[in-house]
């Protein structure tokens, strides 16, 4: 593991997510590798951050309660436009990447994503990444849904019955959607 560079040289990084978790496990993985990480739980509490002292990186969650990904992208360009931006999201689309990148993002990853990939994002040379080209093939919808139930199941805990409320669900219907097998691509 790489000691922490000295606070005079490290390289600055905001990490915004309103998932308390998954964004202490980022600054911390973050500053193993030497970086000067801060974390936010959401755009107004990364604006205060990024006004006190603006990040050299950021990386951003698409949604979040209140403002969304989008908007701190260009919140934060507005503020530096030399701050490099990645977008995070769980729900990614072609429509929010070629948004972010226009708002001045350099990368748009779908969640999980590894630190390795989140600094090879952020430290990609030459201007912000052209639009993403669309997939050679579309997941279908089933696919798309048994992907979206487990993710909220996972971020439940695996607890069914609070996956089942946040997803709209009866507990029975969602365990009978549970218990198919994954949906091919």
């Amino acid at each position: 593991m790489n000691e922490p560079a000295s606070s005079d040289s490290a390289r600055t990084v905001l990490v915004v997510d309103d998932d308390e978790r998954f964004r202490g496990r980022l600054v911390r993985a973050f500053h193993e590798r030497g970086f000067e990480a801060r974390g936010a739980g959401d755009c107004d509490e990364a604006l205060r951050l990024a006004r006190e002292e603006t990040p050299e990186y950021a990386v951003a969650d698409l949604r979040m309660p209140g403002r969304s990904g989008l908007e701190l992208v260009r919140e934060l360009r507005a503020l530096d436009p030399t701050t490099r931006i990645v977008v995070l999201t769980g729900y990614g689309s072609i429509a929010t990447a070629v948004e972010a990148v226009r708002l001045g993002a350099v990368h748009y990853l779908t969640k999980p994503a590894d630190l390795e990939e989140i600094i090879a994002a952020l430290d990609r040379d030459g201007q912000p990444q052209d639009a993403p080209e669309p997939p050679s093939e579309v997941a279908s919808l089933a696919r798309i849904e048994w992907e979206h139930i487990n993710r909220v199941l996972t971020d439940c805990g695996g607890n069914i019955s609070q996956a089942a409320r946040l997803l709209g669900l009866h507990r029975r219907s969602l365990q009978r959607k549970l218990a198919k097998y994954p949906v091919p691509r």
